[in-house]
Formats: C-alpha cells, sequence, structure tokens
C-alpha cells in the first residue's frame, strides 16, 4: 500500500453512514451506483449481504472510473471506494424495508419481545484488491403494544428504515438491550471499518497535519 493517504468515495445514498462516518473524522466524497437488492435462490443472509457489499463497492469504483478519468489504483493520490449493506434477520427471514403500514405493523410485532439479529457488511477497494467485513449483532427488544406500534408508525421514522424501526431514533424505546456493536445496528461497524480504512491508508480522526 502507498503511505500517501487515500480519498475515500462512499457507494452509499444511505444518510446513516455518511452521519457515521463523520462522526469518527472520516472525509468522503459520495459515488453513485444503482445495485439491484434481490437475494439470489437458496442464498443465506450472509452470502447475500456480502454480495451486495462487495458489488456496491465494485460498482462505485466502476462509477469513479468513468466520471474521474485520473482515478486509477496508481494516481498520486490514491482513491478508495466503500461499500456496504445491512440487514436484519429473524427465524431466517430476511426484515425488510416495509411495504405499507400493515406490514410495518407485521414486522414490529414479530420482533416484540424477542431477538433478531442485524447482520452488515463492509466492502473497501483501491481497484487493486478488496476487503470484506461481516458483522453481527443481537437485538433484543422489549414487549410492544399495538397502540405503541401505531404511534410509531405515524412519526413517520420506520417508513424506509429495515426492519421497520431506527435504532439511533425514536425506535431505540423499543430496544430492552443489544450484544455486539451498536453502530453495526445504525448499519457501519464503526469499530471494524476504522482498521478497514487504515489499511486503505484512509484516515479517520481527522486528516494528518
Amino acid at each position: 500500500m502507498s503511505s500517501a493517504p487515500a480519498q475515500l468515495f462512499l457507494a452509499s445514498g444511505s444518510p446513516r453512514r455518511a452521519q457515521l462516518l463523520r462522526q469518527i473524522g472520516v472525509a468522503f466524497s459520495r459515488v453513485v451506483i444503482d445495485v439491484p437488492e434481490v437475494p439470489a435462490k437458496d442464498e443465506s443472509p450472509e452470502q447475500y449481504v456480502t454480495r451486495l457489499a462487495r458489488t456496491k463497492a465494485e460498482a462505485g469504483w466502476q462509477s469513479l472510473l468513468a466520471t474521474r478519468p485520473r482515478a486509477t489504483p496508481y494516481a498520486s493520490q490514491p482513491q478508495v471506494v466503500l461499500g456496504a449493506d445491512t440487514l436484519g434477520v429473524l427465524d431466517d427471514q430476511l426484515l425488510e424495508k416495509p411495504h405499507n403500514k400493515a406490514h410495518a405493523a407485521q414486522l414490529l410485532r414479530s420482533m416484540s419481545n424477542r431477538a433478531h439479529t442485524v447482520i452488515t457488511a463492509v466492502a473497501v477497494t483501491d481497484g487493486k484488491q478488496l476487503d470484506v467485513a461481516l458483522v453481527r449483532t443481537e437485538v433484543c427488544f422489549r414487549e410492544l403494544s399495538d397502540a405503541e406500534i401505531e404511534a410509531y408508525w405515524h412519526t413517520g421514522e420506520p417508513v424506509d428504515k429495515a426492519g421497520g424501526y431506527g435504532i439511533q431514533g425514536l425506535g431505540a424505546v423499543f430496544v430492552r438491550e443489544i450484544h455486539g456493536s451498536y453502530s453495526n445496528v445504525v448499519g457501519l461497524p464503526l469499530e471494524t471499518t476504522a482498521p478497514l480504512l487504515s489499511k486503505y491508508n484512509v484516515p479517520f480522526w481527522g486528516a494528518p497535519e
């Protein structure tokens, strides 16, 4: 690896991943990608999330090459792309973003007074190599009432959240305990991402003096 600090590009439109990177002082730019998120037949949740993270990172690199001709593995300032994907799993079923109010209620009822698993895959590439890390966190919900589920839907928060809740927002009141990485549940496991970025000479805690 080159000793020169690398420029990071985030192949994700997620505001939560962007916020988490800023939280640890990582400077980055966005790169636009379009990757279908459809599980393949007989693909396990771990295989699915890993494939999506790899595909997003690779698509981000190709987009970078198309929009920035100097974005090569041998540029004076190396470029690095990060792709990630997060999903929830309960009883071997994926906890998707809710399609509507009824689906959101179904998801939340299924998690009430139970534990589910949140899995994130993080992929980083510099065009020469690609590394992937997989992180799991167990999230335990307290018992939820139908009135709470109804009221939570009307806050608007569940609409774009996998599993229909946001642990970093209003949905925090549902969580009794977690086992593992909190930032993983938000969408990017920082304790795993930071060392991975360091391997590619992307600084965190702000750029070096």
